[in-house]
């Protein structure tokens, strides 16, 4: 066993070598797209040139000190100290920010941020081995405390890097809230023991839950006898490149639809089986149930080069091309999300970089522009072009003005994360603006208290009810009057 240990600590410094200086070197042949990268993080957005330079500089004097024997000591310290600060980079990027930037790194490119975090603990346990065989005449007590010290530092240095990093637009911004306590009262909460989920639809019985990694499958709640069933849909097509399928439910019937193949399929919830009703008609990016054979859909217009909303219906595609205000591009700056309001027979449009929601008659002719209280009228967004993918990207300077929205009755509701004059983020707390459709008037505020640690992904109103998707749980609340 004696005669294994140099072997395994070698063998250990010949991963870390081939790491480093092979991710090193995938960074440098591809220097502008890196740069690109780290331009669009989270945390690094403002020390994206210093940092470029750095890490590889980091990587490859670390990948030659471990080459010598006298040096291996300090560089698989050097190794556990980076590992560290990347794995919490990739916790916090998952878990604490609004933007998920590309990942990097030659075929290290490949992994998606989970499977790198997972690779990342591997190598930070291959360190801790290497380092305790290098110092193996130390007591194993000074070594756990010196490990201890080290991987902290590591973690609390990246963890300050992303407070100093936190976007100031979100706070002290000129308009004031008003806040009505406790208007909505959490009645009970539901583990869906996984995320992805969101609100399919609500009638006066059930909440229909969907879930975008497994778009065939649905939970249907009775929220008042709180029991829960799992059903299975079954369609006509399986053979579609199928990337995003959302799915909707509105009684008696409920649809499928998948934006990137242009197809929409709808089958009745009494056997849950779906058959194709438009295949090829138009490509969208979001689509609402008008009912059983009318469609309101958001689409990018190549005609005009900038998104439009139209209705599609019998194979017919009627499309607005006036409908969104184009300030930039036409693309990014005009995204939004679209409802049906069944109540008033209206399509609501909000604008997510701006303080602007519209209003659509249900054949999309007439139109009504309502105001938010916040103060920005013109987008404020932060876009990457990456040359190796041609594509675009939104970085993390991006200004999110209107996160979520829901509409019921007379009523639209939209959940942001900017705070306003005299507000301090809540841990827990996630803050709702009510407006009144028919006077187009801000009416107040209040908050949907959670778990401290989880973020609020989805919501819904329906009557006197609000139900929320918090990250892997679904609360529901009883909003007074």
């Amino acid at each position: 066993m004696r005669k294994l240990i140099p072997i395994i600590q070698t063998l250990i410094c010949y991963l870390f070598i081939v790491l480093f200086v092979y991710a090193a070197v995938s960074k440098l042949i591809d220097f502008e797209t890196f740069q690109t990268q780290l331009g669009q993080s989270p945390l690094l957005a403002s020390y994206a040139i210093p940092i470029s330079y750095g890490i590889i500089a980091i990587e490859l004097v670390t990948a030659v000190l471990l080459m010598f024997e006298r040096f291996r000591s300090f560089a698989l310290q050097i190794s556990l100290f980076l590992m560290v600060m990347f794995t919490t980079y990739i916790v916090i990027i998952l878990h604490f920010t609004a933007f998920t930037p590309c990942s990097c790194g030659g075929v290290l490119e490949k992994m998606g941020w989970t499977e790198h975090l997972i690779f990342n603990g591997v190598f930070v346990g291959l360190a801790l081995i290497g380092i305790r065989i290098a110092n193996n005449t130390q007591r194993w007590k000074r070594y756990i405390i010196q490990q201890f010290f080290l991987i902290l530092i590591g973690i609390v240095s990246v963890t300050i890097l992303y407070g100093l990093s936190e976007q100031k637009s979100q706070y002290n911004n000129a308009f004031t809230r008003k806040y009505i306590p406790h208007l909505a009262e959490k009645l009970t909460t539901l583990n869906l023991e996984s995320t992805g989920y969101y609100i399919a639809g609500i009638d006066s019985c059930y909440l229909y839950l969907a879930n975008t990694e497994t778009p065939l499958f649905l939970k249907r709640y009775d929220y008042l006898a709180n029991q829960i069933k799992d059903i299975k849909l079954e369609i006509d097509q399986y053979k579609l490149p199928y990337k995003r399928v959302i799915a909707y439910v509105h009684t008696p019937y409920f649809y499928l639809g998948d934006g990137s193949v242009g197809i929409l399929l709808r089958g009745k919830i009494d056997d849950w089986k779906a058959k194709t009703i438009s295949k090829g008609d138009v490509y969208y990016n979001q689509f609402v149930v008008v009912d059983s054979s009318k469609f309101g859909i958001a689409t990018y217009s190549t005609k005009v080069k900038a998104n439009v909303l139209g209705l599609l219906s019998e194979h017919q595609l009627q499309l607005n091309y006036n409908s969104l205000e184009k300030q930039l591009d036409g693309t990014f700056e005009s995204d939004g999300t679209f409802l049906w309001n069944s109540q008033l027979k209206k399509f609501i449009y909000v604008y997510y970089y701006k303080n602007q929601y519209l209003e659509f008659d249900a054949e999309l002719t007439e139109m009504k522009t309502g105001h938010t209280i916040d103060t920005i009228s013109k987008v404020q967004i932060d876009v990457a072009y990456y040359k190796k993918t041609q594509h675009y990207k939104l970085g993390p300077q991006t200004l999110l003005v209107n996160k979520l929205a829901s509409t019921y009755g007379n009523q639209l509701y939209i959940s942001t994360d900017r705070l306003g004059n005299f507000e301090q983020k809540i841990k827990g707390a996630s803050s709702i603006d009510q407006y009144d459709l028919v006077n187009k008037t801000y009416t107040h505020s209040f908050y949907l208290y959670h778990s401290p640690k989880n973020q609020l992904r989805n919501f819904t109103i329906y009557k006197n009810k609000i139900f929320a998707i918090v990250d892997h749980e679904l609360y529901i609340y009883n909003k007074r009057k």
